[in-house]
């Protein structure tokens, strides 16, 4: 039988490099486009694209069956202009780009995930927001941008004219995993060097999921082909940031883990060139369509997800 052809847009970076890795044990022939040409997996084929401009990459699309967008560029920097720009242009130029690709194809893909993110809800600490839960911005979080973004990048989805693909907005949650530009390995770091407390007043809201389930839903996705539209890529129980800090203190084994007040994240994300708000925005967000579809997570709890990783790295 041949192997089914998934396109990977931005495939480059931590989720990525995940899904690379898991769709070539699932045997799939892998195509990866990225800005840069970056050694490949053995069983992935590395195209260079600019997300812009149309090229022989496209001709990858014709009688492929998945296409997972995940292209953008980091928003782990200072929100200047300049960088503003880079991170709104970049994920919709390369959506909308996708969406045309797909529509001229005569054999187009039957599905088309595209990246999105949970930052999206609206900051909360009241009821978790499935995908039935208020969007927007809210001043005291700073993330008006943000939102901004997260709305455009799905609009972009939502606009292009693409009738023969299905397809799915992932709303991810933030990713536990052990890569390269994961969250994981920092608060291991941080534990590990005493700094492990809370965050601000540590009361912010955490969605996370682990990245064995974060490939476990998508391949239900694809399973189900009655899945359309936003869905939320996150485990079950999110908590908050105090407790995170505190399950990664007793799997490591540290008694203590000094805080960071909000005046000392905001000089620390000074210094490296960051915002806090990826920090404080209080996110509590959970799988509602996953749940309902009858997705099982592995990993449920954060306690288990910690302890797994760290068995792992």
């Amino acid at each position: 039988m041949k192997p089914q052809r998934i396109i990977l847009a931005g495939g480059s970076g931590f989720m990525g490099g995940v899904l690379q890795q898991h769709y070539v044990r699932a045997g799939f022939d892998v195509v990866v486009l990225s800005r840069k040409q970056t050694p490949a997996l053995p069983g992935v084929r590395s195209l260079t694209w600019d997300g812009i401009d149309t090229g022989p990459w496209a001709a990858e699309f014709e009688g492929a069956d998945v296409v997972i967008n995940l292209a953008g560029r980091s928003v782990d920097c200072r929100y200047h202009d300049r960088n503003r720009r880079e991170i709104l242009e970049s994920r919709v130029q390369s959506t909308r780009l996708i969406g045309e690709v797909i529509r001229d194809c005569r054999r187009p893909p039957r599905t088309w995930l595209n990246a999105s993110t949970a930052t999206i809800y609206r900051h909360t600490f009241g009821p978790a927001w499935d995908e039935t839960g208020e969007t927007g911005a809210t001043p005291s979080a700073n993330d008006a941008f943000s939102v901004e973004v997260a709305k455009a990048w799905e609009d972009a989805v939502d606009f292009s004219a693409t009738l023969q693909a299905r397809k799915v907005k992932l709303r991810a949650a933030m990713v536990m995993g052990l890569g390269r530009n994961s969250v994981f390995p920092v608060l291991r770091r941080l534990t590990r060097l005493g700094l492990g407390g809370r965050m601000g007043d540590g009361h912010q809201f955490v969605s996370w999921v682990h990245q064995d389930d974060l490939c476990r839903a998508l391949d239900f996705v694809l399973e189900h082909e009655e899945i359309d539209g936003a869905i939320n890529i996150a485990a079950p129980n999110p908590l908050p940031n105090a407790e995170l800090m505190q399950e990664m203190r007793r799997a490591m084994g540290m008694p203590l883990g000094l805080p960071a007040a909000r005046w000392m994240l905001e000089a620390g994300a000074w210094l490296l060139r960051t915002e806090t708000e990826l920090i404080l925005k209080s996110r509590r967000v959970v799988p509602g369509r996953l749940m309902q579809a009858g997705f099982k997570f592995q990993f449920k709890n954060v306690v288990d997800a910690i302890r797994d990783l760290i068995r792992r790295g």
